[in-house]
């Protein structure tokens, strides 16, 4: 067996190569709307829960602060999210989607929803459940269900 079949047979070979192809056609999906995956992921968290500081997001995305605030800049830049003094404490800033950012995340999440079906349509039905289902029961800690999306 050549060196170039032994590695990729490995997983973490696989894993690798597999987000790379679901990341170039995610960004192919996502291009006609203005928006990369990192940013559509916070476009999401805003939208899933009540209006949130920039911490309350950062943390929920499991990134830095400094990291936050940029990708806050570039979506506030897209008129896609408005931030506001916390009513309750004008030194925090409450992040909310804005009309354009509401639409843009309904649009370009079809997008992507689209593009993970292209992704998975070898598998079938059942093998993209399958897949799933197996990357929870690794990704997950115990007992937690769910991962948002």
């Amino acid at each position: 067996m050549s060196s170039g079949h032994a590695a990729s047979g490995r997983l973490g070979y696989l894993l690798k190569h597999a987000q790379y192809r679901m990341a170039e056609l995610n960004e192919k999906a996502l291009t006609p709307f203005g928006v990369d995956g990192r940013e559509l992921g916070v476009l999401l968290v805003i939208a899933g829960h009540e209006p949130q500081s920039q911490q309350q997001v950062a943390q929920r995305l499991g990134v830095d602060r400094t990291t936050m605030v940029a990708l806050l800049d570039t979506l506030e830049r897209k008129g896609l999210v408005a931030r506001r003094p916390h009513p309750e404490d004008r030194r925090r800033n409450v992040v909310e989607l804005t009309g354009a950012g509401t639409e843009t995340l309904e649009r370009a999440t079809e997008a992507s929803d689209r593009a993970e079906r292209e992704f998975l349509a070898p598998l079938g039905e059942r093998g993209a459940r399958q897949l799933r289902d197996a990357l929870r029961a690794v990704v997950l800690p115990e007992g937690q269900s769910s991962i948002g999306r």
